[in-house]
């Protein structure tokens, strides 16, 4: 995407049913609607969010498939590479970074889980059209995508997490530090292990075949991942102890590659990219990270 970066687009709106002022928190959208215009439970109608999971009971606000956590023992581990390509100039020096022990979400968060959050009042709502996955029926568990950095920030205090540091997803990236360019190895991605060279995302864990060894899903293609930390155009100064590097700029890291990309290269572990942290782009998702205790 350095060569060929995602436009900015205006935030859309996604329209609710019947109701546009929010619930209070914990209370339901058909309870919502109900108590606003002073109607029974009897008398009140179904209250749908577009695009929400079909099946699911939208007032109750829970995904078929929570958020769940995989715990990543720390390490020693070298990030960066010292390959020669023009697409690796800002992935360097190669550098030893000692990661704690910690817990990263086994997939992308989905639009039905970020959904749970704005139906709470704890998210906005993401952007709409473009190859944007919210509002869009069948797309519950796609990968939320077109939420700028904040309101990836805003989920993950929702769960009580954070954003991965790019040492942490690095590290898991590449099966918990090994040397290797791909979550599988140092074979190139294909569209037999990664979601890429198409025109939309897939559900989350569409490509088994391209987990980590610790079955982490989606590490390369489908969309990609905002980490925590500002981007730096070399390693030089970076943080050595796993933790996010928080020095000046204002672009914020992604990492991990997007179904629109036919570059092999730019869906390895250490291939770095950057933009603009209030931008909405519909390659970029995000997934979750916890600190051991």
């Amino acid at each position: 995407m350095k060569s060929n970066r995602i436009g900015a687009a205006t935030a859309g709106l996604l329209c609710l049913i019947a109701i546009s002022a929010g619930p209070s928190w914990g209370q339901s959208l058909d309870d919502a609607w109900a108590q606003a215009r002073g109607m029974n439970a009897s008398a009140r109608p179904r209250i749908i969010l577009a695009g929400y999971v079909g099946g699911n009971d939208p007032s109750a606000g829970e995904p078929s498939k929570p958020v769940e956590f995989v715990t990543l023992q720390g390490g020693k581990f070298t990030m960066g590479t010292d390959d020669r390509s023009n697409l690796f100039t800002d992935a360097k020096p190669i550098h030893e970074v000692a990661i704690k022990t910690f817990s990263i979400s086994d997939t992308l968060v989905t639009v039905e889980q970020y959904a749970e959050c704005v139906i709470k009042g704890g998210c906005t709502e993401p952007r709409t059209g473009n190859y944007c996955n919210w509002g869009v029926a069948g797309r519950q568990r796609h990968p939320i995508n077109c939420v700028d950095w904040d309101q990836a920030n805003q989920f993950a205090k929702f769960k009580n997490a954070r954003l991965p540091s790019e040492s942490e997803y690095e590290y898991a990236a590449t099966s918990g530090g090994k040397n290797q360019k791909y979550p599988w190895g140092n074979e190139d991605a294909t569209s037999d292990r990664a979601v890429m060279s198409g025109g939309s995302t897939m559900p989350v864990c569409s490509k088994p075949a391209g987990n980590t060894a610790q079955g982490l899903c989606d590490m390369s293609g489908n969309v990609w991942e905002w980490v925590q930390d500002k981007y730096q155009n070399s390693y030089v100064g970076a943080p050595t102890d796993g933790s996010a590097w928080e020095g000046a700029g204002s672009s914020r890291v992604f990492r991990g590659g997007s179904f629109g990309g036919a570059d092999a290269g730019r869906l390895r572990a250490d291939y770095r990219d950057r933009g603009g942290a209030g931008y909405r782009y519909y390659g970029v998702g995000f997934r979750l990270a916890r600190s051991s205790r």
